[in-house]
């Protein structure tokens, strides 16, 4: 009895114990669901959830970008996107699938095999993409191929740009995800991109739906409509002119812009080489990147001769000189620490303000600089807008760079004077030349006119603002005739346009060397900025060229050309009308005369020309312009003779031998050339005594009108640096 009785309490001890321990599990147990529930549950929960039903993003609709006359220019369409389902494809079919949808989309087989196939630990993906925004007509072709739930697609958004290549820098493109990467995309993604939706089904193993769930349906918001103040019409005559421009001379770059300096309104913009925005090149990641910069707000350069309109413009404002001022350029300033030289060796002697600003005069720059005063100055050039942002709504504007007033000294304002140690952008100069030309106010420059929800209520709304007044309506007034002057009479001249009064000023800015302080004696950028009509400005046109394959003292002619030609399309197509008090001529008929006669009648008639092939003697027997053309006073009349022949592109086929030019002085050089009709090009800070060498070796057989570069045996021992630094000139001689 007494073993009976202590065998209780250890049974009862055992049974506690196990009591504990069975709490204690209990107790670990509860923690765990506690844990799986609390903390893992809404990680489980989604696990499950993805076994179990299968979520699709909606593309929303991305808003338009529409012209300024209801134009599309970039919308969104319904494409595809081309799905896999792992699961739904029988193992022995997998390469059958592979080979044909390859095929057909245009994929790898070794990729779209992979994509359908088990992982490395035998697992099959529910769904896998294969390719986005594919055309109804692909999905046509895979839908023929029945191949059950293994391949399924769902609708997707791409871009769409109607017309191709305009407005490339300004519109810019998407990526993928149609989200922007470029131009107004970008920066107005947020605007455009609108909201995603969402579509969730139930599915089983194999990622069918189940015919018992309810999808879940989120509809996505389309995003917002914009129209820019561009005109494609104007945008399309850029594009031609700047296209030929970059074939004709060669640039690394030509870029253009044309505003309403009225209102501040950029009506285009571009720059060429340029590219399809439905095809842009993507795998040349900085080619693409480059042609894809709006150079116009991007890019900065030296402001050269062009700024000689600023200068010229506070002068006149401040009352530090006149359009009746005149001014002495022998060719040089001298300061303590440097001698500043004109572009024009020798210099331009005697001269009016407006024959200063058509020879683009760098001492009587320099002599208005000092009369102004260097604080004044720099009022002036702030206010015009230099050093700042226009913030006109093309991403990455730049905003230049001008040397701090408190550190420049006598001679660095000479170099101001005339646009040398400040940089700008191009769309900073056509803003400020704007304000010199409408009367003196510097307005806001925009892009996009306004932003419109789905709904067609107004979400931006940008109008014509003016920043502040620079200078005074009277000096407006006279730099508008001062700016007229240098395209009748100055180094604008190119840019002259039949029946029309056209105002510019032209700038030639030397580029630098790799070291960054060596001004470049080749490269050099040349533009151009002009208004017309001059009695009532109603477009501006700049015109810069990166470089143009043409010798230096001849790079300002370049873009005012060009601009003529834009000029002469867009008063047609705005409606412009002639102006009857320009200078013009009537073509006489010169057709039966000697060359020699004939140039003499023309050029008694207001009208330079020249002979092809530079047989005077022969009889002329057609003429360009012909007879009874009215053109522009100073347009060149081209002769043909009867010695001229033609190929079979229509062009004169005469060729012409390089005669012996080797000790040769430079005079006797040109003459000789002159009667072939080919011209002598040389460093103008090394040009006398005898040539030494030259580029085309004698009975070489050359066209007429081929440019013959000599050296001479002698430098000129005060010889003064070109406007380049000592480039080569054409001779004779342009004014810049």
């Amino acid at each position: 009895m007494a073993k009976e009785t202590s065998k209780g309490p250890k049974l009862k001890r055992k049974l506690v114990l196990l009591m504990v321990f069975a709490g204690l599990l209990m107790f670990l147990l509860a923690m765990r669901l506690s844990q799986v529930m609390l903390v893992q549950g809404p990680e489980l929960k989604k696990k499950a959830e993805t076994q179990w039903t299968r979520r699709q993003n909606l593309a929303a609709q991305r808003g338009r970008i529409i012209d300024r006359n209801g134009l599309v220019l970039a919308q969104s369409g319904t494409s595809y996107r081309v799905l896999a389902n792992p699961p739904a494809i029988a193992p022995d079919d997998r390469v059958r699938v592979a080979t044909e949808v390859s095929d057909i989309l245009g994929l790898d087989y070794d990729y779209v095999l992979q994509r359908i196939s088990p992982d490395a630990d035998g697992k099959l993906k529910l769904q896998v993409q294969l390719k986005r925004q594919v055309e109804s007509s692909v999905i046509d072709q895979l839908e023929a191929l029945q191949l059950g739930n293994g391949i399924s697609y769902t609708t997707d958004m791409k871009r769409y740009y109607p017309f191709g290549q305009l407005f490339t820098q300004l519109v810019g493109f998407t990526g993928i995800e149609t989200e922007g990467q470029t131009g107004l995309e970008a920066e107005y993604n947020a605007y455009l991109a609108g909201t995603n939706g969402l579509l969730v089904t139930e599915v089983d193993r194999k990622n069918n739906p189940l015919s018992y769930g309810t999808p879940e349906y989120i509809a996505p918001v389309e995003g917002y409509d914009m129209t820019i103040t561009g005109d494609s019409v104007a945008q399309s005559y850029l594009e031609k002119y700047l296209k030929q421009c970059y074939e004709v001379n060669r640039p690394i770059s030509a870029s253009g812009l044309i505003m309403n300096p009225n209102t501040g309104e950029i009506i285009a913009i571009s720059t060429y080489p340029s590219f399809d925005l439905n095809s842009p090149p993507r795998d040349m990641v900085t080619e693409l990147m480059s042609m894809s910069r709006a150079r116009i707000v991007t890019d900065t350069y030296e402001a050269g001769t062009m700024f000689d309109f600023i200068t010229t413009a506070a002068g006149i404002d401040a009352g530090t000189t006149s359009a009746d001022s005149s001014f002495n350029c022998d060719g040089s300033r001298t300061f303590r620490l440097e001698k500043v030289r004109c572009w024009k060796t020798g210099g331009h002697g005697d001269e009016t303000l407006a024959e200063a600003l058509g020879n683009s005069c760098n001492v009587a720059m320099i002599d208005i600089a000092e009369a102004t005063g260097v604080n004044k100055l720099y009022d002036y050039i702030y206010s015009f807008g230099f050093n700042e942002s226009t913030e006109c709504g093309i991403p990455s504007e730049d905003t230049g760079e001008v040397i701090h007033r408190k550190y420049i000294r006598e001679s660095d304002l000479a170099h101001l004077a005339f646009g040398e140690t400040i940089t700008t952008t191009a769309i900073q100069m056509a803003n400020a030349f704007s304000a010199t030309i409408n009367g003196g106010l510097l307005m806001q420059p925009y892009v996009v006119s306004s932003i419109t929800d789905t709904d067609g209520k107004e979400i931006v709304k940008n109008e014509p603002t003016i920043l502040r007044r620079v200078i005074s309506s009277a000096t407006s007034t006279t730099m508008r005739t001062l700016l007229q002057s240098v395209v009748d009479n100055g180094n604008g001249a190119s840019a002259k346009v039949m029946n029309y009064q056209v105002g510019g000023i032209t700038g030639v800015s030397r580029k630098f060397e790799e070291d960054g302080t060596t001004p470049s004696r080749v490269r050099v950028v040349a533009s151009f900025c002009g208004f017309i009509p001059v009695n009532d400005p109603q477009l501006v046109c700049m015109i810069v060229i990166d470089e143009p394959q043409v010798p230096v003292l001849e790079a300002s002619n370049v873009p005012g050309y060009w601009a003529s030609k834009i000029f002469s399309d867009l008063v047609q197509y705005y409606g412009i009308l002639p102006d009857t008090t320009s200078k013009t001529r009537t073509v006489p008929n010169v057709v039966g005369m000697t060359g020699k006669d004939a140039v003499y009648e023309l050029t008694q008639a207001g009208l330079p020309a020249y002979v092809v092939p530079g047989e005077e003697e022969a009889l002329v027997v057609s003429q360009f312009p012909a007879a009874e053309t009215i053109v522009p006073s100073g347009t060149s009349i081209v002769l043909y003779t009867s010695m001229t022949t033609f190929n079979d592109e229509g062009l004169y086929s005469n060729q012409v031998e390089v005669p012996r030019l080797i000790n040769k002085r430079r005079q006797d050089a040109f003459d000789t050339l002159a009667k072939l009709g080919l011209l002598l090009s040389y460093d103008k800070t090394l040009c006398t005594g005898q040539i030494d060498t030259q580029s085309e070796p004698e009975g070489t057989k050359v066209n007429p009108g081929t440019t013959i570069y000599v050296t001479f045996q002698t430098p000129e021992p005060s010889g003064s640096p070109s406007p380049s630094g000592g480039t080569p000139a054409t001779t004779p001689e342009p004014q810049e």
